[in-house]
């Protein structure tokens, strides 16, 4: 019988790993600690800069950014949080009606230039509307997760003090970014016209994921428990095979590499062109040591 493994698993609650969490799988030789935090996003920088957690769910393009700087973390093929993120720009209907093609030379403000949120609303604007990243004034309110990051010219950190919402409830931006936080003032528009129709015409025809996170392993762990991470990795995809999904509802969770690699590389290509990685990589480059170990 194989020794027991004590694994630290940094984990929000998600429907499709639930059947990991909640007990229902048998997780032997794994002796499974998980560890939630509210909001998650808290503990991207401490697993990113001293991998602080065996294993741990991190932001996509945090992810990205950590493999592309050489940060000891290992990605796993596994998304355990997504969504269409078409919704997630905004104006103020107030001060007049902006739309993707209005938004060159504009301000538009994001809580950081790296946030996965942001990066994919930029892929949209690119793919889909021709709008170039390189051609909006990005404000930002908070710096990345990723040490020594430096943004391009066009990102600029407000030094006002005030949220996104107030900053564009004052006129300071001409549109925001924003993700789970979507605010729901009466003054607050989509720039997307339509943009859940939008989103799920656009699912339906190339079937790209808007990943938010996916799961990462402290590259210290792989090295000295390599059977523990393909444990962990056959775990993630049984608890996705249990996940019932509701009528209508989308399966945004691509579990597995041939599965996620179509938007991976997506993100990657598009990251390249934001400025938020310096040279082109590719999915198997980005998952190499987990294709290697799986």
């Amino acid at each position: 019988m194989s020794a027991a493994i004590p694994l630290r698993l940094m984990l929000a609650k998600h429907a499709t790993t639930t059947a990991l969490t909640d007990g229902r799988l048998d997780t032997a030789p794994l002796v499974l600690e998980h560890l939630t935090a509210d909001p998650i996003h808290k503990v991207f920088a401490p697993m990113v800069r001293e991998q602080k957690y065996d294993a741990c769910e991190l932001a996509i393009v945090t992810a990205i950014q950590a493999v592309a700087s050489g940060n000891p973390i290992v990605p796993l093929p596994v998304t355990v949080a997504a969504r269409l993120q078409h919704k997630c720009i905004i104006f103020n209907a107030n001060r007049g009606t902006v739309r993707p093609a209005d938004l060159a030379g504009q301000r538009v403000g994001v809580r950081a230039y790296t946030q996965t949120t942001g990066a994919w609303v930029r892929a949209i604007l690119e793919r889909e509307y021709g709008v170039l990243s390189s051609a909006v004034n990005w404000v930002t309110t908070e710096e990345a997760h990723v040490a020594g990051y430096h943004p391009p010219a066009n990102v600029t950190m407000t030094d006002t003090g005030k949220n996104l919402l107030k900053l564009l409830e004052d006129g300071d931006i001409d549109a925001a970014i924003f993700g789970n936080d979507l605010p729901k003032e009466d003054w607050v528009q989509p720039v997307i016209p339509a943009p859940d129709e939008a989103a799920r015409a656009r699912f339906a025809a190339d079937g790209i994921v808007q990943i938010n996170h996916l799961v990462v392993v402290a590259q210290d762990f792989v090295r000295q428990h390599p059977e523990a991470v393909r444990k962990l990795m056959a775990l993630f995809v049984a608890s996705k095979e249990a996940t019932r999904f509701a009528e209508g509802e989308l399966d945004l969770f691509p579990v597995g590499f041939e599965a996620i690699r179509p938007s991976i590389d997506v993100l990657l290509k598009s990251a390249l062109h934001q400025g938020l990685i310096s040279k082109a990589m590719t999915a198997e480059e980005f998952f190499a040591d987990s294709l290697a170990l799986l």
